[in-house]
């Protein structure tokens, strides 16, 4: 199974299935000899993380105060202008609320709940579904029949789209989004959105305004990270955006405290800094762009992207996993059974200069090798 290193003659290590972003203890047991520290390239977390930190102390000392939840989710829906129909939960991170809102959709003796998935996408949605006993179908879209593949998920009871998706960056239009959660309503469906990388995109795409909607009462959940966009994927913060009833429910599961303070004051802070966010938005587009010059001068080509990460496709990508790897670049790679193809490679950005030394000297080993 090993495959001819393009650094050295020496052959790849056996490299396993890779089933997410992010854990360099998994990079350093692959090259053990890779120079460090690692440079994280594999997860689609901004690496230019918010700076203002929370500083009082009683943040781990005392329980954190319902005020401040409440606080928190207000800020959000004011921020991402959530109508007064609909309710801000905040959790622990958006992937705690991935099982909690497939269960508002509860499966009975007579037939289990149905949902379908536009694929190929982040696997944590399917596992949640089956967590909470759903029947799995994933629906592939292609770009010849994005419409059609769209379309075909109104026959769930369940829909999902991940807008923009993880890990090819495909956006889907609002509009037609909008056409999906209003067949869902009309025969007492769900369509759950997960914008987890939305914010780096244009705000006009986002359905967070269109939760709980006159017609779309208990059909639309919009998920949305805080890590992700301001480079805070630790702290453990994320919201959906859903009718009251179903808030209700899921902060019945979550219970009390289920936000750290530390993690609330992130959060009212970062959401409500404007200047900040619209320099960020600018700083991505850039370094982006000048990725996208690096790998083309590798003769990679980007067949997929979000500002916070870019996905290339080719026939030796394992060769360019194991090039960036002996250089201590982790990035994101991809079994056939993922529906991405073996030949993807997703790329962060660097954090900067060093980093981007280093990533330039490993795109010219695998150029060279190559030929």
């Amino acid at each position: 199974m090993d495959a001819k290193s393009v650094a050295g003659g020496r052959s790849a290590p056996d490299q396993g299935v890779i089933v997410h972003g992010g854990s360099l203890v998994q990079a350093a047991a692959l090259f053990p000899d890779a120079p460090t520290p690692w440079i994280d390239l594999s997860t689609g977390v901004n690496p230019h993380p918010y700076t203002r930190r929370p500083t009082p102390s009683a943040l781990l000392t005392r329980l954190p105060e319902p005020a401040r939840h409440a606080r928190l989710c207000a800020v959000a829906a004011e921020t991402w202008g959530v109508s007064p129909g609909a309710a801000v939960v905040a959790a622990p991170g958006t992937q705690i609320l991935l099982a909690q809102i497939m269960m508002l959709a509860r499966p009975t003796a007579a037939r289990p709940v149905r949902t379908m998935i536009l694929a190929p996408t982040y696997a944590g949605h399917a596992d949640a579904a089956r967590v909470a006993g759903h029947a799995v179908h994933e629906v592939a879209c292609h770009q010849a029949s994005a419409s059609a593949s769209l379309e075909a998920l109104a026959d769930a009871d369940v829909a999902v789209v991940v807008n923009p998706n993880n890990p090819d960056g495909r956006v889907t239009g609002r509009a037609a989004l909008l056409r999906l959660a209003e067949a869902m309503a009309r025969k007492g469906g769900l369509l759950v959105v997960d914008e987890a990388f939305i914010d780096a995109c244009p705000a006009a795409e986002s359905l967070a305004g269109d939760v709980g909607l006159h017609g779309l009462e208990n059909a639309l959940v919009v998920l949305r990270s805080f890590g992700k966009f301001y480079g805070l994927a630790g702290v453990r913060l994320g919201f959906a955006i859903t009718a009251p009833a179903q808030a209700a429910r899921l902060n019945a599961i979550l219970g009390p405290w289920s936000v750290s303070g530390p993690a609330l004051e992130y959060g009212v802070t970062a959401l409500q800094d404007d200047a900040w966010r619209n320099a960020m938005i600018r700083r991505l587009a850039a370094e982006a762009t000048r990725l996208d010059q690096r790998l083309a001068a590798a003769g990679l080509a980007v067949t997929g992207d979000v500002s916070l990460f870019r996905l290339v496709r080719h026939p030796r990508a394992r060769d360019l996993f194991t090039a960036l790897g002996r250089r201590g670049l982790w990035v994101r790679r991809f079994e056939i059974a993922s529906g991405v193809g073996a030949d993807a490679i997703r790329i962060g950005l660097p954090p900067d200069k060093a980093a981007t030394h280093r990533l330039d000297q490993a795109l010219q080993e695998f150029s060279s090798s190559i030929g």
